[in-house]
């Protein structure tokens, strides 16, 4: 029944801590990209792929207690960061276990910045579009961050490197 909430708690578990909400929706956007078995329905938004369903289940995770959302104030913005609670972890006892490349998946991707991710995801969302075609959308659609020929070699290259640990 909450199958698809173990999926977020699992994630997050994996991860340890996942900082900001926009990089865990572009986390579980990539992931889902990679054939992991998201359930999450996305849409292009204002910072590339975002899904209301998967904030919805954050909210719903956090009140049943089963994730911790800690708020930083860094000034000009609040920082959200997730973490599960003991009550989370129990609950993942019931849970089917992971595909074993998830967490290489996680890791790689928790180590990279919001901005980056955005991009990645951006680029995925056009998968269907061959290189040169991507490009050119997401410096219509991503126009004010004015991402460079090197971030995005580096995004195509990290794409290729998680398409390693996808699930097949």
């Amino acid at each position: 029944m909450l199958q698809e909430h173990a999926k977020i708690v699992q994630f997050i578990s994996i991860a340890n801590e996942v900082k900001g909400r926009k990089k865990m929706q572009k986390m579980i956007y990539i992931a889902k990209k990679m054939n992991f078995p998201f359930a999450e329905k996305y849409e292009l938004h204002m910072y590339g792929p975002y899904s209301e369903e998967l904030t919805l289940r954050m909210e719903e995770l956090c009140v049943m207690g089963f994730l911790a959302e800690q708020c930083t104030d860094k000034g000009s913005y609040v920082q959200y960061s997730y973490t599960t609670t003991a009550e989370g972890t129990r609950f993942l006892e019931t849970a089917e276990q992971p595909h074993e490349a998830l967490g290489v998946c996680i890791e790689r991707m928790n180590g990279k910045s919001s901005r980056f991710l955005e991009l990645v995801s951006t680029l995925l969302y056009f998968d269907h579009l061959n290189m040169d075609e991507q490009i050119a959308k997401v410096h219509i659609v991503k126009n004010k961050l004015n991402f460079s020929e090197q971030e995005m070699t580096d995004a195509f290259d990290f794409i290729a490197e998680l398409e390693q640990c996808s699930v097949q």
